[in-house]
Parts: structure tokens; C-alpha cells; sequence
């Protein structure tokens, strides 16, 4: 193996196993993967089996630690501690004026949050008067009352902190510096509505101990084997952030592992329009990507939203390990108790040859799941993996003579033969799979004669294939699909996104926020020259998102070989469901080719395609024109006059993108030409006045 200059490493917790991967941060090569049982009984949880999977893989590929670059993980920490109450009490201290006490009063005080059932996060409830400001002695003797009553933490929320955050953070710092640990709820949103914030800041501030804890011994761990590289964690939305961090605001790890198979897909697969199936041994995580982006919902806690943006992410209780559950001698159901969690051994991996002689056939618990016993002795059960490897050769892969008997004696058992037993627990578990993909594909407007199924995860191959043959889409798996979260925390970028309140954002306020949200990943480390930001303004809410994203180093994209024109053409008519012929490519720019469908209509379906092949981009109804950096906003207000269409508000001006030789511009959040001239001015404030732009332009109906 050629020796790597950088490695980034990237480490998944899942739900049975972690798994750990090493990348060449030049060519994205995987140099080496392992894994290892997630350590959910350890004394630190499952910190310990990150340790153990890091220290794997430097043995396993010879890399040293001075070879590592970056190391970052996806976590079910936060999520745990929720799901097993195992949080601090919370004291929330409220802050006002005496005029609005009682309303900030009612609004803040967060009543027990039953976390599952018979887990509680308990809490304790204070107020301040803030009339002439702060009086530090009131909130000692606030802090000292609240402690009294049971408080551990301190989550501090003030009316009004949205424009004026000043109180909130002089309590917090005082805090802090008494030795507490707290958060503000400035600190996790600029939105307003009290209420919200509060509980957002509420668990925020009760999964702190337990997440400092975790984040202490993995960084101790990390520096103890030599390895002086940022440490990073996978948040909720697909981006990664420091320890330092995740400190502050360990509520944006909640559904870190799900966000990591997403994060892959993006920048590994490279999937930019479809639906992702992340399945493993025991869940199967799907989402939507749209426009090169995944899909991202509001979050909730124990049925309550939060002001917690995370990706839109299902999560089925069924995968490759799922156990079949019987009714009689009839397969009536599959999962979601997997092999792994019921202690038993699938078919395919059986390494003995059993004697049918000694076989039997067995239920356990109330739900009826099936095991094969052995002299008694509950030992294997018939998976979706086993399924499919019954049904075909997939990989060339032939079953072992073990499994062969053990798939004879159980169908002959339940009268049936092996094809039927299969097709049946193949036909339940992809059933399910396909009942979700379709509320999504109705949700999220997808046409389904163009939407590809892309699997990951190392049951991708047993379900995948099954659930697109039901919905009668194209497939494909992901290139190193059992590893591919993994990739995907190692390929993480650094990610910020600020959330602000405003009613009709103007140009000024579009900018300020774009600055506000480089800077944020800026201070994380991030590269000046990785950077991209999209901003998104939400009439019906009333407030303006931008997200920022970017990587500690210069990029080198993987390599791959670019096409021929004649291959790509075929590629884009592929994706765009018709024949060669109705397909033309209309623009050229960089590493990118334009391929639009022919037709009547000046809207029409196009795809941007890099040169290796890959989909960037897929609008259905757009229009190309050609300009140049300097001339582009004399254009674009021309442009957005001609395409605008009206609706029940009034007028709707299009879509725009905007095509450059390296990068693609994201103008579609923005509503007015007014705001997309205010972000195109920072955008382009690089790029030469006479460099050529090709603008892309999608009509709103």
C-alpha cells in the first residue's frame, strides 16, 4: 500500500457494531476499516468502543498517529441519556422585567419532560427581576434556592433575548465561572418564542454531564495514543464540530449516527437527487436528497419540538439482521428484534454443519420471534440476509453447507420450500421499507420515474434490490456500502447554521447574515477557500436560515475518470427518464456539463452533470443563459422579470443557480432579486469581472 501523507478517520456507532475507517485526505481513498461490538454497557458507554476502534485501525493499517489528520465519530450518546433518563435536574432560571414576569413566568416554566416511560428529566423553576439590570446578589441567593431544591444544571432563558442576549449571558458567564454547568438559550437559538427556547436550553443543559463525561474520556483516550488531530463529532444536520463545541451544545448530536450515513452519501456516493437507505443489522435509516441536499425537519424530544434543526430521517425497526416472528408455522412479521440483540447467529454465517436430527424449532418472547435451537439451545434465526442469499448469488456469494441444512430442515419444517420461505420474510420486511418511501415520495413531490434507491450499510444489499423492485425504481449501492457512515464522519465537513427571526429580510440584513455564518465556521477552523453557504428565507415562519459549510484543509476531489461526452449524455438521459435522442447538451463550463430535454417548452428538465458522470444538480423546469461575473446583475433583474409567475402572495420571481468552472451557487432560498443580488455580490466578490457564468434559472408555480 502506498503510504498516506493525511488521514482522516472516520468512526460510526451503531446500534450492534462501530465501525472505524481510515481515508487518504488527497484522493479519498479507504485505506483500511475494522469494527468492533458497540460498548453500550461500558463504564464511559459507548466512548469506549470509539477508543477501541481507533486503536484497531492503527494497528490494522501500520498508520501512525502523526499520519492523522482529523479524527471525528458519530455518537448515540446524547440520545441515550435521554432515552435512559440518565439527565441532571435542571434549574431554569427565567429573566425579565418586572412588567412581563408573570407572562415569562408561565412561558418558562418547563414542567417535568417525561422522557420514556418511566423516565423522567426533572425540574426546578426561578425568576429574576432585570429592571436595571442583573443584581448579582439576588441571583445568588436565586442559584442557592434553586440548588437547595435538587438543581444540578442551570438552563437560563430571558424575554426578549433574541435582540437584546446580554442578560442570558451575563448570568451563564457568573455561572460558569461558580463552577456550574448552564446554557443560554441564546446560545442555541435566535428565534423567537420563549417557550421553545427554553425547552430547547432545558435539554440542552440536562444531557451536559453525561456528554462532558463521554467527551473527557474520548479526548484523554485520543491524546493518549499520541494523536494530537482535532477530535470532531457528527451533528444532528450532517456537519461535524469540535469537542470544545459539542460541549456547549451537546444537543446538536442528538441523531448524530442516522446524519453520518446521509453525510456519505453526499460527499461519498455522491448522490445528488434520490432516496437513501442506510440499513444496518438492526434499523434501517431512510431520507431524501434533493438538489445535492438532504432533507432537514424540526426536531422533537419526547413528542415536544425543539428549535433543533436535524436531518428527516426514518428510522424503521426493520434491516439485514431482523428476526422473523411466527404465527403458528406462518412468518407473519419481521423484526424489529434483531439476531445480534437476541444473541443468535444467522444462517449464512454458521461455520458448523448442523445435524438436522438435533434441530429444533422455537419462539420466544410474547411476539412469537423464531430460533433454531440446537440440543435445546436457541442458536440461529432466518434473516433478511439469509433471504436474499437464499434467492441469489449476489457477489458471487454461495451459502455454506451449514446454512444449506439449516435452510432445508426449517422450510421442510414449517411446510414450505426455501424459495417460498425467503420470498415470504423478503416480501414483509421490504413491504415496510416500501410503505415509508412511498409517504416520502408523495411528501417531497419526487417523480417516481426518475428517483433512484441508493443503499448503504451492510444489510444494503439484502433489502435494497427487494423494496426497488416492489416500487418498480432503479438501484444501486453505495461503493463500500458496510462502511459507509463511517466515510461519512471521516468526509464531514465543519457546518454552522444561524436561524433568525425577520420578517421581510432586505439585502443588508441577507448579507449580515451570510457574514455572521462564514465567520462561525471560520473559528471552527474551517478553510476560507472550502466555504459554502446557502441562505434560506421562510415567508410562512417568518425567519431567514443560513447554513454554512466547509473543511479543515484545501480539497482534492477522489479521483475518477471523466466520461466521454457520448457516456454522459446517456447518463443525463437516464436520469431524466427518456430516450437518447430527446437529450442535448446546451452548456459547458469547467468541470461541468448542461444536458437539457428537447421540447416545445422553453421550461424544461435539466441535469448538471460533472465530468466523471456524477448528477449535481436536476431541475424540472428551467432555463440556461450565459453571462459574465460583471454583467450577471444587470442581467438577473431582466432575467427574473420575464420568469416571474404569480401566486396566491403575488408575484413569484424564479429559482436561480448559478453555474461557475469549480462551483455551483445556491440561490434558491432567496425570494426577491433584490436578496439574490445582496448574496451573489459576496459570493462572486472573488471571482474575476470577466469570468463566465452560466445562470440557471427554474420557474416557480
Amino acid at each position: 500500500m502506498t503510504a498516506a501523507t493525511g488521514v482522516k478517520v472516520g468512526i460510526d456507532v451503531g446500534g450492534t457494531f462501530t465501525h472505524a475507517v481510515a481515508i487518504d485526505t488527497q484522493t479519498h481513498r479507504l485505506l483500511g476499516k475494522v469494527r468492533v461490538p458497540t460498548t453500550h454497557r461500558a463504564e464511559i458507554g459507548v466512548a469506549a468502543g470509539v477508543v477501541q476502534a481507533l486503536h484497531e485501525l492503527l494497528r490494522a493499517t501500520g498508520l501512525s498517529p502523526a499520519q492523522i489528520q482529523l479524527i471525528a465519530h458519530s455518537t448515540t450518546q446524547a440520545t441515550n441519556a435521554l432515552l435512559e433518563g440518565d439527565v441532571a435536574t435542571v434549574g431554569i432560571i427565567a429573566l425579565s422585567s418586572r412588567l412581563l414576569g408573570w407572562v415569562t413566568q408561565m412561558q418558562t416554566r418547563i414542567s417535568d419532560i417525561e422522557l420514556a416511560p418511566g423516565q423522567w428529566l426533572p425540574t426546578r423553576h426561578g425568576w429574576l427581576c432585570t429592571d436595571g439590570g442583573v443584581n448579582m446578589e439576588d441571583l445568588d441567593r436565586l442559584v442557592a434556592r434553586l440548588r437547595q431544591a435538587g438543581a444540578e444544571v442551570f438552563a437560563v432563558s430571558s424575554a426578549f433575548a433574541v435582540d437584546d442576549p446580554e442578560p442570558e449571558q451575563q448570568v451563564v458567564t457568573w455561572l460558569r465561572q461558580q463552577g456550574y454547568l448552564a446554557t443560554a438559550g441564546c446560545e442555541l437559538s435566535q428565534l423567537y418564542g420563549l417557550g421553545l427556547r427554553t425547552r430547547t436550553a432545558v435539554i440542552n443543559a440536562a444531557i451536559l454531564p453525561r456528554m462532558l463525561a463521554t467527551a473527557e474520556a474520548t479526548e484523554q483516550a485520543v491524546r493518549a495514543a499520541g494523536i494530537t488531530a482535532p477530535v470532531m463529532v457528527m451533528r444532528s444536520d450532517g456537519g461535524i464540530m469540535s469537542i470544545a463545541e459539542m460541549r456547549q451544545r451537546p444537543i446538536l448530536t442528538i441523531l448524530s449516527g442516522p446524519a453520518a450515513g446521509v453525510a456519505a452519501a453526499l460527499s461519498y456516493a455522491q448522490v445528488s437527487d434520490g432516496v437513501f437507505l442506510d440499513v444496518g443489522g438492526t434499523s434501517t435509516d431512510i431520507s431524501v436528497i434533493v438538489q445535492g441536499r438532504p432533507q432537514v425537519k424540526t426536531a422533537e424530544v419526547a413528542g415536544k419540538r425543539l428549535y433543533l434543526r436535524a436531518l428527516d430521517i426514518r428510522t424503521l425497526g426493520v434491516a439485514g439482521g431482523s428476526v422473523p416472528r411466527l404465527r403458528g408455522k406462518q412468518v407473519v412479521d419481521v423484526g424489529p428484534r434483531s439476531a445480534h440483540i437476541a444473541d443468535l447467529h444467522y444462517f449464512s454465517f454458521t461455520d458448523c454443519q448442523p445435524d438436522p436430527a438435533h434441530l429444533q424449532r422455537q419462539t420466544f418472547s410474547r411476539q412469537g420471534y423464531l430460533a433454531i435451537a440446537q440440543h435445546g439451545q436457541p442458536t440461529w434465526t432466518f434473516t433478511p440476509t439469509d433471504a436474499a442469499m437464499v434467492l441469489d448469488g449476489r457477489d458471487d456469494r454461495v451459502l455454506p453447507a451449514g446454512a444449506k441444512t439449516l435452510v432445508s430442515w426449517l422450510a421442510a419444517d414449517m411446510g414450505m420450500t426455501p424459495t417460498a420461505l425467503a420470498e415470504r420474510v423478503l416480501h414483509i420486511a421490504s413491504r415496510k421499507v416500501q410503505q415509508v418511501i412511498e409517504r416520502l415520495l408523495a411528501e417531497y413531490e419526487l417523480e417516481r420515474r426518475t428517483v433512484v434507491l441508493v443503499g448503504g450499510g451492510g444489510g444494503a444489499a439484502a433489502l435494497v434490490p427487494y423494496v426497488a423492485q416492489r416500487l418498480g425504481v432503479r438501484y444501486w449501492l453505495a461503493p463500500d456500502a458496510e462502511v459507509i457512515a463511517a466515510i461519512g464522519v471521516a468526509l464531514g465537513l465543519l457546518q454552522e447554521t444561524i436561524e433568525r427571526s425577520v420578517v421581510n429580510p432586505t439585502p443588508a440584513e441577507i448579507q449580515q447574515l451570510r457574514q455572521a455564518v462564514v465567520q462561525a465556521v471560520k473559528r471552527m477552523g474551517a478553510h476560507p477557500a472550502t466555504i459554502q453557504v446557502r441562505v434560506q428565507v421562510d415567508q410562512r415562519q417568518q425567519k431567514v436560515t443560513a447554513t454554512a459549510s466547509g473543511a479543515l484543509e484545501m480539497q482534492t476531489p477522489s479521483a475518477q475518470s471523466a466520461l466521454d461526452a457520448q457516456e454522459r449524455r446517456q447518463l443525463a438521459a437516464q436520469a431524466m427518464g427518456c430516450g437518447l435522442t430527446h437529450v442535448q447538451e446546451v452548456a459547458e463550463l469547467g468541470r461541468y456539463s448542461l444536458y437539457q430535454k428537447t421540447g416545445r417548452s422553453p421550461y424544461r428538465p435539466l441535469r448538471v452533470m460533472q465530468k466523471n458522470g456524477v448528477v449535481q444538480l436536476s431541475l424540472r423546469r428551467a432555463v440556461v443563459y450565459q453571462s459574465t461575473v460583471a454583467a450577471i446583475g444587470h442581467h438577473l433583474t431582466t432575467w427574473c422579470q420575464t420568469h416571474k409567475t404569480y401566486g396566491d402572495g403575488g408575484e413569484l420571481y424564479p429559482v436561480l443557480w448559478l453555474v461557475l468552472p469549480e462551483r455551483l451557487v445556491d440561490c434558491s432560498g432567496l425570494i426577491t432579486p433584490e436578496q439574490v443580488l445582496a448574496f451573489l455580490q459576496m459570493e462572486l466578490a472573488t471571482e474575476p469581472p470577466e469570468q463566465t457564468v452560466i445562470a440557471l434559472l427554474e420557474v416557480r408555480l
